[in-house]
């Protein structure tokens, strides 16, 4: 294949790669988004395989089999309330994947065709070491990530005294070790390097609260873009800079739009330890009303308008398909149903837009806090199931709690406020919610979908 030939399809996957973010960016049109996907990537990896320095390509089918076999059997099994951890993990390899092909450069340059004279050029130098780094953080960043969300790991903020200035220290020490590498290509230099930057990636990820964790994901999605773009710039590969500025400048305008959301510092988020501290929850049982599916229903039929609000307790109990069907019991007795999604409600961005999008839920009935906030004050119920954090009057009233200053769904201002959930606890940022307690809240116990097909039987 010509040089010229590779460039003209490298541009077209790249176009192919650009069409998949536009389609992407909205539920309606996400199908045809992974088709420009799935074709893009089509043409970067066979145009890549038909390059002529490549004359082996037994480890490649191996490597591609292997990946490929793995890749078909996760997306069978997964569920998707594991998606989030999926996320991460697969962040975790793009990061690692960045460390690995650096390494490989740093100890065969001449393969890579870096080096002049058996040293590596000054440029080829910076490129590996910002690879390096960035590769670094995002491997042990995500596993990090990972294990909180898979709840192997506590989710709550793992903080010590002077952890921020530690990390600034750690931070300024791989910047002055790069650029010693930059200058004297030292071999042991860069692998200290590499040692402080995996430690830096759990560094910034531990004091994360539970309930930034979406962020973290989009956050985590950007390094793992601009680690890729590093890899690129290693292999001399176009489409792989073209995808990783993609990701990279994609992933960081969505921690963007999520730390507006959320009322947090963007600066703060790409440093780590933006998370806040844990409450002490009282246990203590407090005065509450409880209801059954039967009360549930009752009020529902009886309301003009229902705000629906999903939260990561949809997911676990897979309860999407029967709140659509709740949906369309009530708009048969005339009630108008709407959707509320937080920008972080789940545990990844979009989290609840794909479960009701799965659920058929048309795209119209959904909105976005910004667009529907306003409305609660003039709704009949708010019906709750699975949410707890972005419904916490908390954020608002206390400066020193985990989700201080997150912007919440302000579901205690609806007439009446039905919260569907298995229990009095706390959600997955440890805080408890004020509106439980709310004489104009009914707390409907048991398991979210069980609860939800039991209103569905009384309607």
């Amino acid at each position: 294949m010509t040089a010229n030939l590779a460039a003209i399809l490298y541009l077209i996957a790249g176009v192919c790669f650009i069409m998949a973010l536009r389609g992407l960016s909205s539920p309606a049109s996400s199908r045809i988004g992974n088709i420009f996907g799935i074709a893009g990537m089509v043409i970067a990896v066979g145009t890549t395989l038909a390059q002529p320095g490549v004359e082996d390509y037994l480890w490649l089918v191996i490597g591609i089999a292997a990946g490929g076999l793995v890749g078909t059997v996760i997306a069978l099994r997964i569920k998707m309330t594991a998606m989030p951890q999926l996320v991460a993990a697969f962040h975790s390899l793009v990061g690692l994947a960045a460390v690995l092909v650096a390494g490989s450069a740093l100890l065969a340059p001449e393969v890579f065709h870096i080096a002049v004279e058996g040293d590596i050029r000054l440029i080829s130098r910076i490129e590996l070491s910002i690879g390096m780094v960035i590769g670094a953080m995002t491997f042990t960043g995500s596993i990090i990530a990972f294990l909180k969300l898979q709840e192997l790991m506590s989710g709550a903020p793992l903080v010590f005294a002077g952890q921020r200035p530690f990390n600034l220290i750690v931070a300024l020490i791989i910047i002055a070790l790069a650029a010693i590498f930059c200058v004297d290509q030292s071999p042991t230099i860069f692998w200290i390097m590499t040692a402080l930057a995996l430690v830096f990636g759990v560094l910034i990820i531990i004091p994360i609260g539970g309930a930034d964790m979406p962020v973290v994901i989009s956050m985590l999605n950007s390094y793992s873009g601009w680690a890729a773009a590093g890899i690129g710039f290693t292999l001399d590969n176009t489409v792989l800079i073209i995808v990783g500025a993609l990701v990279g400048s994609s992933g960081a305008i969505l921690s963007y739009i999520m730390c507006k959301g959320m009322n947090r510092s963007f600066i703060s988020v790409i440093l780590g330890g933006f998370g806040g501290e844990d409450l002490k929850v009282d246990k203590s049982e407090k005065p509450h009303k409880a209801g059954s599916a039967d009360d549930g229903a009752f009020i529902l039929s009886n309301a003009g308008s229902v705000i629906i609000v999903p939260g990561y307790g949809l997911a676990v109990a897979q309860a999407q398909h029967a709140v659509r069907e709740m949906a369309d019991e009530l708009g048969k007795k005339g009630v108008r149903v709407r959707y509320a999604i937080h920008p972080v409600a789940g545990r990844m961005p979009g989290h609840m837009n794909v479960l009701l999008a799965e659920a058929n839920v048309p795209y119209d009935e959904v909105f976005e806090l910004d667009e529907i906030n306003s409305d609660l004050a003039s709704t009949d119920v708010a019906f709750v199931i699975g949410a707890n954090d972005v419904v916490n009057p908390v954020a608002k009233t206390d400066p020193q709690s985990a989700i201080a200053g997150m912007p919440i769904l302000d579901v205690e201002n609806a007439k009446t406020v039905l919260f569907v959930k298995r229990s009095l606890s706390p959600g997955y940022a440890g805080i408890d919610n004020p509106v439980f307690y709310n004489p104009n809240t009914m707390m409907l116990f048991g398991d979210a979908k069980k609860m939800v097909e039991a209103i569905v039987k009384a309607l």
